[in-house]
């Protein structure tokens, strides 16, 4: 199956997950339940990795699926795969409960523990994004009558312009200043789920993004391959790269996403540890 195949297979399984999604969303007729991590669950989440799933084993099913709303395999059951689909299908559940509409469905494929796809597509706010290695990273809008598609790029810097950092709507700003260092000039930038920040930093609307807490694969894996199509990089907090279904635990590291590569970043953010294992 041609790389090009696979693309518009991502990208019509989101926007179908996006349009049950929002059947949800608009009617506020789902319930909710906290998950044995702590973190919230809906029945639209459920509903999303339904058709995502369907979608996907219909149309490739050759390619396995790792998805946050369904139970891993173990590791010696996986770790063999060269390819896979990687699926957060509602990603910003906390936002899609408040009613903020910053949340997004996410798909990336993962080749050789690599994402080499990405697709994020936020439904209420008629926007997907989009990448593929060797494509390019592109940014859709959905009108009422016409889709319009362009590439988007990190944004250039220079100085003095401040490093425009972005933050979740509700995180304390000056908790950020534990990471960064104070001899840099910095404006915020909120914004609500996680893959959302990524692409902002990726379209060029902010130069970085920390993340300190616990995320899954299936958060990074659909805003990786964007952002970097974009000219950015995520890495782990001490600036190594992330690493994708090489572990029995699907967690991720802390990890910074950063934009324009001229930015001096080591100098910028300061490095620490904290590894879920």
């Amino acid at each position: 199956m041609t790389d090009e195949k696979l693309l518009n297979i991502a990208l019509e399984s989101a926007r179908k997950a996006g349009v049950e999604v929002m059947k949800y969303y608009r009617n506020k007729n789902f319930t909710a339940h906290l998950k044995e991590d702590e973190s919230p669950v809906t029945s639209a989440d459920i509903a999303a990795n339904d058709i995502l799933m369907d979608c996907l084993h219909t149309l490739t099913p050759g390619i396995p699926i790792i998805s946050e709303e369904v139970g891993a395999l173990p590791l010696a059951r996986r770790e063999a795969w060269s390819k896979y689909w990687l699926l957060d299908p509602i990603d910003g559940t906390g936002e899609f409960i408040i009613g903020s509409g910053d949340f997004a469905v996410n798909i990336a494929l993962i080749e050789n523990g690599w994402p080499s796809l990405g697709v994020i597509h936020a439904p209420d706010h008629h926007l997907t994004y989009y990448a593929q290695n060797h494509l390019g990273a592109f940014k859709e809008c959905h009108l009422e009558h016409s889709n319009t598609s362009h590439q988007i790029q990190v944004a250039e810097y220079q100085e003095p312009r401040p490093i425009r950092v972005a933050i979740s709507k509700r995180q304390r700003i000056e908790l950020m200043g534990q990471y960064l260092n104070d001899s840099f000039d910095f404006d915020h930038v909120a914004l609500g789920s996680c893959s959302l920040k990524n692409c902002l930093i990726a379209e060029g609307g902010a130069d970085c993004y920390l993340r300190i807490g616990v995320t899954g694969e299936w958060d990074t894996g659909a805003s990786q391959c964007i952002v970097e199509q974009a000219g950015g990089a995520i890495v782990n907090s001490e600036f190594n790269p992330l690493s994708y279904n090489k572990r029995e635990s699907l967690l991720n590291p802390d990890f910074v996403s950063l934009g324009n590569q001229n930015i001096p970043w080591q100098q910028v953010i300061k490095a620490h540890r904290k590894v879920y294992e």
